[in-house]
């Protein structure tokens, strides 16, 4: 790959590779925003200027800026993207040559979702268009190139050169967005875009009011899913006309329901793709029912993904109807919401309240009836329900449309014969299917697999995928043994043998034949397996009976290792949990001990709440659960459920769970910290705030993956590294599931999937602690008081220390602790003979407790460049969540010791220099916890004990002189300000105190005050004594404001004293 070591060549070229793509030769360079409102008249001429629109008369500047006034109405990205992809606008013409529609409304021809690479579509790109400042106290900006389709800019690329993290690039554009660069003409970019050689990401625009978040800045991939990097492939694909002109038109979607614009991920774009390729393909008349299907893995955002298909066919006119079938549950809850905010119109998308209805909406020539939300339940009963309603002439007209039915979840048993039945109903229609988890023959339940019922896959987006491109996170697996193997093997060869007492069993010699054979781990496994002929053979758990998890004593242990490793587990009750069991009895018995061993949990119960009379006291005893469940809640919440209105109370306990509205900012009070389900939830339900799924049931492919999947919705990946799941019922068994379920369905590429246990992470610490310990002590900081001076070995510390951050936030989830040192890990995993003694190692945690959280504090000061001001750019990726931690507890009470020590030492007659200059050192190094501010302070200090020129005082500590010294410094800073600008010294301090950011420093309007009060006269003496030239006046307010900035978000700084001749003028 070619490096670039400057932006202009990597930018040149960049243009070059686009023009090769479909984009115009001719450049627009160094555009201001007024000169690219006049390229865009320009078109919009070129464009309209028949009889009935312009009739040859150019746009004047009056209609211009009527439109753009449209814009500055609409304002985000969102409400924009609906007025790009509305194809017109109208004006009202005021230029008078237009004597046919002067002081008439026309309509303006704008931009064709469908015109793509030809009619009057125009591709342009701009080169270093000027930003105007919208502020009078910020700069002019320049981004570094503008994509415009019809005089649009829709696309916004800012560049870095090789060996600068696409971060930076990512940064500049949130920066500029801060800065309010995106508003007027520029407000209607859609696509933000941020490079550098060797990588790509694209997001959508966020907009004025939202908010940018890296969990969806996207990197582009083939088909295979591979991602895509290389700048010239970008070019060639994701930046290609025509792929750039759709991304506008059909890839992007403005969600209404979260209030954004959104844009589609690459596989999303490919599945989309097939299926309305395979639409257009279809020979309505062959009876060809097989469509195929989408297998793309939970939380990838299939919802998005079909009705976009759904959208791609409505658009091109390849069918009369598209229908998405679902469960019934959940179209009433989410997923009717979740299409129409996704339609450019609400109205797009039609329900169907019953079979009459429905069947109104199939035979309706309305284009507004083209896409139908329906249960499969609903669908299924149509033929039955018509024919009593006298509708069946009507439903056997719509056998001759072409009818394309979307199914989502598609891979549920339940739908088996009701789909059936809706494919003998419409003989000609079309079918395909979205799933996370297909049927295939090693799970199949119906002798029919996913593809028997839908045909062929048409793209595949697997968990692994997902887990790799972060858009879901891997899983972390743990296996809790309740009955010991070797104790639970005796009991199942007693109870085989048919003795009571091991010797009983060895005594006679045909029960004796029995125990010795269920005594052998090679004859009979702890958990069963399909033998090389094809026969299941069972292992000792599958003797197990049913009766073995349901005595108290097991159900303790189970909710005994729940409640000691909750905190952690929950990262102090941050994250919430699920606890799947076996049967409604038990899941009401775990509720009662979780209640009585943890009253502080805030814990409930989700089942099927009907209550079948003929089950006697079992229906009794779950009535009894539930009226108990639903007290406990509504006395807990303040609410007022009762089993009639369940429903309710199971949307209610959901949305508490996943922190929806109206628990958005729910505070912890408030919030449900476990749910026990025992087939509920474990499904469809998403909340990125669950971080556990605990299990006492077994579960084998897609209900295992399904189940799993509850917990690998991101979050902050310091927070959240993995999805944990802690399984008890018949562990080896459930293990070998886990095992056979993700290889099925992994799509072969079953690499991380898991996330390092305990050891593993262990070992990565190690491994980074010491690479970073050896590039301190190359640099000469052994003690690592300070951070080395060369920024690429600054660079290669931020990297380490991220990769070493991350292992340790999984480990402490594990089970890490600093007051432990030494860890006894297995030497292999894999121990399957279970009577022969486990081989262990003895792991040894390399870094301590002080040298991490040094290590922490140096990682904190890569962020800020000493006297840098705030203009400086860290050429290094930084974590914010990682330099927002606290340091831990600095070590005073060393540090004073060797304080105490020294100062003696000073007072000691008969000392020896060698000895006082140890003593010193000592103290040095114990500085290494303190921030780089906060050494200066103290070498300052005791230079000046060592001078004579501090008086030390009995009873005071260092950090009471660390603090004093730091108080008058900062006391001098703001003094001299005063002094050299004229600013009052109450305002300064008032903004000091208030520890302002960046985004809130003229809240009130205090810094605007601040500035108000520097005498303007003196400010410009200072800066020319200071620059050694004079500063013209028109420039003493930027330069004010640009210090004052440093000056406050630095919470001081040095201010320089000018020359003598200017301090004694």
């Amino acid at each position: 790959m070619v490096r670039f070591d400057k932006e202009a060549d990597f930018e040149e070229k960049l243009i070059q590779a686009l023009q090769s793509n479909g984009w115009e030769k001719e450049v627009l360079h160094h555009p201001t925003e007024q000169e690219l409102i006049q390229n865009w008249a320009n078109i919009l001429f070129e464009n309209n200027r028949d009889i009935d629109r312009l009739n040859d008369c150019p746009l004047v500047p009056e209609e211009m800026e009527e439109l753009l006034e449209q814009i500055r109405s609409l304002r985000t990205p969102l409400a924009l993207n609906g007025f790009i992809n509305g194809k017109t606008v109208s004006i009202l013409r005021k230029n008078p040559r237009d004597q046919l529609h002067y002081g008439r409304e026309v309509s303006l021809k704008i931009y064709d979702r469908l015109e793509i690479a030809g009619g009057k579509s125009r591709y342009q790109i701009a080169e270093q268009p000027l930003f105007p400042r919208h502020s009078e106290i910020l700069q002019d900006r320049r981004g570094d190139l503008m994509l415009l389709i019809n005089g649009m800019p829709v696309f916004h690329i800012e560049l870095k050169k090789s060996g600068v993290p696409v971060s930076q690039a990512s940064n500049q554009i949130q920066k500029y967005a801060h800065e309010g660069v995106f508003t007027g003409l520029f407000s209607l970019v859609q696509i933000f875009v941020a490079m550098n050689p060797e990588e790509t990401l694209y997001f959508a625009n966020p907009g004025p009011d939202g908010k940018f978040n890296s969990d969806f800045f996207f990197h582009w991939a083939d088909f295979n899913n591979d991602p895509i990097n290389d700048w010239q492939r970008i070019a060639s694909t994701l930046l290609s006309i025509p792929m750039a002109h759709q991304l506008i038109g059909f890839y992007t979607v403005a969600d209404d329901a979260d209030g954004i614009l959104k844009v589609m991920r690459s596989y999303q774009y490919y599945a989309a793709n097939k299926i309305s390729d395979r639409v257009a393909k279809n020979d309505w008349e062959a009876g060809n029912q097989l469509g195929g299907y989408i297998w793309h893995t939970t939380g990838s955002g299939k919802t998005m993904t079909s009705f976009k298909s759904a959208q791609l066919i409505a658009a091109s006119k390849d069918a009369d109807k598209v229908i998405f079938l679902m469960d019934r549950i959940e179209l009433g809850t989410q997923s009717l919401k979740e299409y129409r905010a996704f339609a450019d119109n609400a109205d797009e998308v039609q329900e169907t309240e019953d079979t009459i209805a429905l069947i109104g909406k199939l035979k309706s020539t309305d284009p507004k009836d083209t896409l139908i939300v329906s249960s499969i339940q609903k669908m299924s009963n149509i033929k039955d329900d018509a024919a009593g309603k006298l509708r069946s002439k009507d439903l056997e007209e719509m056998k001759s449309r072409r009818l394309v039915f979307i199914i989502d979840e598609c891979h549920r048993s339940t739908f088996g014969e009701m789909l059936i039945t809706i494919k003998r109903t419409f003989p000609n229609a079309l079918f395909f299917g979205f799933t996370g988890t297909p049927v295939f023959q090693e799970n199949e339940q119906a002798l029919s697999t996913t593809a028997d019922i839908f045909g062929n896959e048409l793209h595949r987006y697997s968990i692994a995928d997902g887990i790799r491109d972060r858009n879901v996170l891997g899983f972390d697996p743990s296996m809790v043994i309740v009955y010991p193997d070797k104790k639970l093997r005796q009991a199942v060869a007693l109870q085989e043998a048919k003795a009571s007492t091991v010797e009983e069993a060895v005594s006679d010699s045909e029960k004796s034949r029995a125990y010795f054979h269920f005594m052998d781990s090679k004859e009979i496994p702890m958990a069963g397996q399909v033998g090389p002929d094809g026969k299941y053979q069972k292992g000792i758990e599958d003797y197990c009976p049913k009766a073995q998890f349901q005595t108290e004593d097991y159900q303790n242990v189970v909710a005994e290792d729940i409640i000691e490793n909750w905190l952690t587990m929950s990262r102090n009750n941050k994250f919430h949990a699920i606890f799947a069991t076996s049967s409604i009895p038990e899941a009401i018995q775990y509720y009662r001990i979780f209640r009585k061993k943890m009253p502080g949990l805030k814990v409930t119960g989700l089942f099927d709440p009907n209550i079948d009379n003929e089950s006697g006291v079992k229906a009794l005893q779950k009535e009894d659960g539930l009226r108990e469940m639903l007290e406990d809640y509504n006395q807990l919440y303040n609410q007022h459920f009762d089993i009639g209105g369940y429903a309710k109370f199971k949307k209610d306990a959901a949305a508490r769970l996943a922190h929806k509205k109206p628990y958005e900012r729910v505070n912890p009070e408030q919030q449900l910290d476990l749910l026990i389900v025992v087939n509920q939830m474990l499904t469809g339900f998403d909340s990125r705030w669950v971080n556990t799924l605990y299990l006492d049931k077994v579960l084998v492919y897609q209900n295992l993956i399904q189940a799993f999947s509850r917990t690998n919705r991101l979050f902050n990946i310091n927070e959240k590294p993995f999805g944990s799941i802690r399984y008890y019922r018949l562990p080896h068994t459930m293990k070998q599931n886990i095992e056979n379920a993700v290889k099925l369905f992994s799509g072969d590429k079953p690499r991380g999937l898991f996330a390092d246990h305990l050891p593993e992470n262990i070992r990565h610490m190690n491994v980074t602690f010491e690479e970073m310990k050896y590039l301190f002590v190359n640099a000469g900081q052994e003690d690592m008081l300070q951070l080395p001076e060369d920024k690429t070995v600054c660079a290669r510390f931020a990297k380490l220390f991220r990769e070493y951050s991350t292992c340790y936030q999984a480990a402490q989830i594990q089970g890490f602790v600093w007051t432990k040192t030494d860890y006894v890990v297995p030497v292999s995993e894999d121990n399957s003979e279970e009577d022969e003694p486990e081989k262990t190692e003895l792991l040894h945690v390399l870094p301590t407790r002080t040298e991490h959280d040094i290590l922490q504090q140096r990682y904190k000061e890569l962020a800020k460049e000493p006297g840098s001001g705030s203009g400086y750019e860290v050429p290094f990726e930084i974590d914010p969540y990682l330099t927002d931690q606290n340091t831990g507890t600095i070590d005073y009470d060393y540090m004073n010791s060797r304080f105490d020590k020294w100062r003696k030492q000073l007072d000691q007659q008969d000392i020896s220099r060698e000895e006082l200059d140890a003593t010193l050192e000592e103290l040095h190094k114990s500085f290494a916890f303190l921030s780089q501010e906060d050494q200066r302070h103290a070498n300052r200090f005791l230079h000046d004990v060592q001078t004579g020129d501090i008086h030390l005082e009995k009873g005071k500590t260092i950090q009471d002189y660390i603090s004093e010294y730091a108080v008058s410094e900062k006391k001098e800073q703001v003094h001299r300000l005063s002094v050299y600008l004229g600013c009052v010294e109450d305002l300064v301090y008032s903004m000091l105190d208030a520890h302002v950011t960046r985004e809130n420093i003229n809240e009130y309007g205090r810094f605007d005050a601040l500035k108000n009060s520097v005498v303007k006269e003196k400010a410009r003496e200072y800066f020319t004594a200071i620059d050694g030239k004079p500063l013209p006046m028109f420039r003493v307010h930027n330069r004010v404001d640009a210090f004052l900035t440093d000056f406050i978000l630095q919470g001081g700084m040095d201010v320089p004293e000018p020359p003598e001749e200017y301090r004694a003028v």
